[in-house]
């Protein structure tokens, strides 16, 4: 399953390299035939295309390695790195495209072939619009994060396109040249945005940000799963790298629990894991013994360390998962 995965994921991103470099060679074209800033800054930003495709083409492969003696949490964190070196290009290019514009608008040149340009680039577009849509579906289906990032900023590319074109009519229609020079710092300012968003999301992942929709899974599929002896969970953490899962937590027992009864409840939560998430899951449990303020949140009927009636179970939410120390609890 995982190879089928990887070789998904490297014929994405091995197809988003030819076109890609295709597409910059193109628009290059368009631009030597128009003379247009606008057509140039879209050009830049293709440049910018194909080394994030060939950096997350690097990133798919090295982050498919097994964990070894030097990389024990594997490889997958350069997903991360990808994501943020390509959100660094995207600011870099729109530095580029802010500077061209400037001068476009300060001394406006006239444009030519205006017709054919935007045939081409409108063409151009659509091959795009289909590698993004490609890309991302192909990148969420494997769970793979250069991939989806990759399909971001090509989509950002067709939306840079989309800008560009309609500013060529602009031009074509009013004659106003100076609006070549506008358009460009427009979308300038559209990619300087996406590349700062990139780049901020990536830096949590490579930070360890907690991921809430995760948190909220693994609290639904621990509720699902729930057994008589799972009394109550807490500090939990969950993080990925690359296309492995990480968990912790302590699992609270009764404390009259024998070793290899309270070892079989641990093995038959780190399949539940593997069951949903696969078998990348590696999951650590750390085991509490009951207290008696535990009680009221147990529902084993059979216990003869009650000291207190059934209440309530205790609900697995984000907040209460996560929750470092809770009074009563063991540590």
């Amino acid at each position: 399953m995982e190879q089928k995965l990887f070789r998904q994921r490297l014929t994405a991103v091995s197809l988003s390299v030819a076109v890609g470099a295709f597409l910059l060679l193109f628009k290059f074209y368009i631009y030597r035939l128009t003379r247009s800033t606008a057509v140039l800054s879209d050009a830049l930003e293709s440049i910018i295309n194909v080394i994030a495709s060939g950096f997350a083409l690097w990133s798919v492969v090295l982050s498919a390695k097994p964990p070894d003696a030097d990389h024990p949490y594997g490889h997958g964190k350069i997903e991360y790195f990808s994501a943020g070196f390509e959100g660094a290009l995207i600011v870099i290019a729109a530095v580029g495209i802010f500077l061209s514009a400037w001068k476009q608008l300060g001394a406006p040149r006239p444009l030519s072939h205006l017709d054919r340009g935007l045939l081409l680039l409108l063409a151009a577009s659509a091959v795009n619009l289909g590698l993004g849509i490609f890309l991302i579906r192909t990148g969420k289906r494997t769970q793979s994060i250069p991939l989806v990032a990759d399909g971001t900023h090509v989509i950002t590319d067709v939306a840079t396109s989309a800008g560009v074109i309609l500013g060529l009519l602009l031009v074509k229609f009013t004659g106003w040249y100076w609006l070549d020079g506008a358009v460009a710092i427009l979308v300038g300012a559209h990619i300087l945005y996406s590349g700062g968003r990139l780049l901020k999301e990536s830096f949590s992942r490579l930070m360890d940000a907690s991921d809430p929709a995760l948190l909220e899974e693994i609290g639904r599929l621990l509720t699902s799963r729930r057994r008589e002896n799972w009394i109550d969970i807490h500090r939990l953490r969950a993080w990925r790298s690359g296309q492995r899962l990480y968990v912790d937590f302590h699992l609270i027992l009764p404390r009259d629990l024998s070793i290899y009864e309270a070892h079989r409840e641990v093995l038959e939560l780190e399949q539940a894991f593997r069951n949903r998430f696969g078998e990348q899951a590696e999951v650590f449990i750390h085991i509490d013994p009951c207290r008696d303020p535990q009680c009221p949140i147990c529902s084993r009927e059979r216990c003869k360390q009650r000291s207190r009636p059934t209440h309530a179970l205790q609900l697995w939410d984000q907040e209460h998962l996560t929750t470092e120390f809770r009074k009563g609890q063991s540590s």
